[in-house]
């Protein structure tokens, strides 16, 4: 992806003119981590915002006896970022880790911070961000009390299917509120049906 690509993704969320969807993505930088990297640090403050161009990411945490939890799964192209951490500039909460290689793009806080002040258009498209970024976390909340874990495999497979040629199925099962064996049962009813 370049930089116009980075300004056709901007666009597509939001209405924003040529020359200010410019101006905010020249603040972009590009680099790349390798499998199994930390993108950001539980208890850790994230000084940059992220765009992933390529590859996949998680967001985990340990729940009280010390086993990883994925909170979320994050497939290009998106913004990837503890957002509250962020907009607060306090720690994270959770972990962020490259599950493939991966390309980003970022965007440093005092970078960002410039542009919604700068330019209305982009502090809308935080504002849908944020919004769009809730929404996500209210409905698999939602999804893990009402939906059964079959359910929520399909409604996965559905939303992200790129997801399970990618991530490993511990990582899957994890995310889904599941064990292994569990995910592996679903999988084989599935296939029965």
């Amino acid at each position: 992806m370049n930089k116009d690509n980075i300004q056709k993704y901007i666009q597509s969320i939001i209405n924003m003119p040529n020359e200010k969807a410019q101006a905010v993505v020249e603040k972009f930088e590009l680099f790349e981590l390798p499998k199994h990297q930390l993108l950001i640090t539980e208890n850790k403050q994230a000084k940059d915002t992220f765009i992933l161009e390529s590859g996949f990411v998680r967001s985990f945490t340990h729940d009280n006896l010390g086993n990883e939890v994925t909170t979320n799964l994050f497939s290009p192209v998106c913004f990837v970022n503890d957002f509250l951490a962020f907009f607060k500039q306090q720690p994270s909460s959770e972990n962020f880790e490259t599950l493939t290689p991966c390309v980003f793009w970022k965007m440093s806080y005092q970078h960002v911070q410039e542009s919604f002040h700068n330019i209305p258009e982009f502090r809308e498209f935080g504002r849908m961000m944020l919004v769009t970024n809730y929404s996500i976390l209210q409905n698999r909340m939602l999804g893990m009390i009402k939906d059964t874990a079959e359910t929520r495999y399909l409604k996965l497979m559905k939303q992200h299917p790129a997801v399970f040629q990618h991530v490993p199925l511990k990582i899957i099962a994890s995310y889904l509120g599941v064990t292994d064996t569990s995910l592996s049962r679903i999988r084989k009813d599935i296939s029965r049906k």
